[in-house]
C-alpha cells in the first residue's frame, strides 16, 4: 500500500502538465531538465527517508525541520508543504476534467472538476483504510495503462521526431522546463505524512520511497519517449485552437492511429484513473498535513480536529477542499502546477538542510535507514534544489509573488500569535 500511495501521489504527472513543458523548452530541453530532476529526486528521496523512518509523524517536513531548526523553519517547511500538497490538486481537477470532457463535450470542465472534489473528500473523510485501498486500486489501473501506452506507440517513436525543433529556445529553455520536468515526480515525499498510520513504520518507509521512486523513474522515460517519439512534441501540447492541451497521451495516439479506435477509448479511462489516483492521493497526504499542522499550534483549530466516528482530519479536508475548488477557477492550470512546484522546492531545501542539522545535533538518534553517500546526496538535492527555484522564481514571478505572499503573510500571523506550543 505504501508503495501504491508513493506511486499513485505523482503518477497523473505522466498524464498531464509535463507536456507543457515542451513549449518551454522542445523535446531537448525538457529532457536535460529531466536528467537533473531525476538526480535531485533520488538522492533527496534516499535523504528525506532518513527523516521518515527516524521521525515517522504525520507531520512530514515541518516535524523534521521543527526539530532539526527550530519553530520558525518549522512553520516554513510546514506552510510550503501546504502549498504543495493544496495547489497540485485543483491542477489534477482540471485534467480530470478534460479527460471527462472528451466523452461528454456537453458538460463543462469544471463542472466534472467539482464534483471530483467532492466525491474524493468524501472517501478520505470516511476513513484511511478505505482511501488506501482506494488509492492501491487505481493506482495499479493507472500504471498498466502507462505501460500499455508505451507498449504500443515506442514501437512507433524515431529519432526524428524526438529531433524536430528539439531546443527551440536553447538554454532557457531548460530552466523554463523545470518545472515541468518536477511534475513527473511532484509528491512523492506525502508518503512521509502516513509514517504514524503504517505498521512498522521504519521499514516500510524506506522501503516504500524507493520502489515507488523507481517505478516513476522508468515510468516517465516510457511516456516521454513514446509520447514524443510518434509524433513530435507539438502534437502532445497544442490543440487544434492553439490552445495548451491537458490531455497529452490521448493527442499522442491520436497523432499515430486517430481517435476512433478502442485503444484511444481505452487510453483516456486508463488517463482518468491516473488522475484519480494522484487527486485523491495528495487530497489525503494534505489532510494529513494541515491537520498536524494544525494539531501542533502552527494554526488556529479547528483544522486540527478528528471526526469522531471516522477518526479522520474531515475539517482539514474539507478546507482544503474549498481552498482547491477556488483555485479551479482560475482556469490556469500551468500556473497552479508552478505554485505547487515552489512549495515542493521550498520544502525540498528546508528538508535537506534538516538531514544535515540533524545528524549535527542529534547524532545518537536511532535511524533505522541511513542516507547512502551522506553528506553527498543531501547536498546534491540541495544545490539542485536551490538552482531550480531560482530558476522557476525568474521565469514565474507572478506566481513567485502569489508564492512569497502567502508565505509571508501566514509567518507574520504566526510571529505575532508567538505559540507557546510545538510537537
Amino acid at each position: 500500500m505504501v508503495w501504491g500511495l508513493g506511486v499513485g501521489y505523482v503518477i497523473s504527472g505522466n498524464y498531464f502538465g509535463w507536456n507543457l513543458g515542451l513549449q518551454a523548452g522542445g523535446t531537448f530541453g525538457l529532457a536535460i531538465a529531466i536528467v537533473f530532476v531525476i538526480v535531485m529526486y533520488v538522492t533527496f528521496t534516499y535523504s528525506y527517508a532518513e527523516l521518515a523512518c527516524a521521525i515517522p509523524k504525520a507531520g512530514g517536513a515541518f516535524d523534521y525541520a521543527n526539530r532539526a531548526l527550530g519553530k520558525n523553519l518549522g512553520f516554513l517547511a510546514g506552510m510550503a508543504q501546504n502549498i504543495e500538497f493544496i495547489f497540485a490538486p485543483p491542477a489534477i481537477a482540471l485534467a480530470i476534467g478534460s479527460y471527462l470532457n472528451l466523452f461528454f463535450p456537453s458538460i463543462e470542465t469544471i463542472q466534472f472538476s467539482i464534483g471530483a472534489y467532492v466525491v474524493f473528500t468524501a472517501i478520505n473523510i470516511y476513513g484511511i483504510r478505505l482511501a488506501a485501498l482506494t488509492e492501491l486500486t487505481v493506482t495499479g489501473i493507472a500504471v498498466v495503462g502507462l505501460i500499455l501506452f508505451a507498449v504500443t506507440l515506442l514501437p512507433q517513436a524515431s529519432m526524428a521526431n524526438l529531433g524536430r525543433n528539439a531546443f527551440p529556445h536553447g538554454v532557457e529553455g531548460i530552466f523554463a522546463a523545470i518545472p515541468f520536468a518536477i511534475w513527473f515526480f511532484l509528491g512523492i515525499e506525502g508518503i512521509g505524512n502516513l509514517a504514524e498510520e503504517t505498521l512498522n513504520p521504519r521499514q516500510t518507509m524506506s522501503r516504500g520511497f524507493l520502489a515507488a521512486l523507481f517505478t516513476l523513474i522508468a515510468l516517465c522515460v516510457m511516456t516521454f519517449v513514446g509520447a514524443v517519439g510518434a509524433g513530435g512534441w507539438p502534437a502532445v501540447v497544442l490543440n487544434a485552437d492553439g490552445s495548451t492541451s491537458d490531455a497529452p497521451l490521448p493527442m499522442a495516439l491520436d497523432a499515430v492511429q486517430g481517435s476512433s479506435g478502442w485503444q484511444y477509448t481505452l487510453l483516456i479511462i486508463f488517463g482518468l484513473f491516473g488522475l484519480v489516483a494522484s487527486f485523491h492521493g495528495l487530497m489525503l497526504a494534505a489532510g494529513r498535513s494541515t491537520y498536524e499542522f494544525a494539531r501542533v499550534n502552527f494554526a488556529r483549530s479547528p483544522l486540527g480536529l478528528i471526526h469522531q466516528r471516522f477518526q479522520t482530519p474531515a475539517i482539514a479536508l474539507i478546507a482544503n477542499s474549498v481552498i482547491g475548488a477556488v483555485a479551479l477557477f482560475t482556469g490556469r492550470t500551468g500556473e497552479i502546477i508552478t505554485l505547487s512546484v515552489f512549495g515542493a522546492l521550498a520544502l525540498y531545501i528546508i528538508s535537506m538542510v534538516s538531514v544535515i542539522a540533524l545528524r549535527r545535533k542529534e547524532p545518537g538518534l536511532s535511524r533505522p535507514f541511513h542516507t547512502p553517500f551522506y553528506p553527498l546526496f543531501p547536498w546534491v538535492a540541495l544545490v539542485i534544489a536551490s538552482i531550480a527555484l531560482v530558476s522557476i522564481t525568474l521565469y514565474n514571478q507572478r506566481v513567485a509573488v502569489v508564492f512569497v505572499l502567502i508565505i509571508g503573510v501566514c509567518f507574520g500571523i504566526f510571529i505575532a500569535r508567538k505559540p507557546t506550543t510545538a510537537a
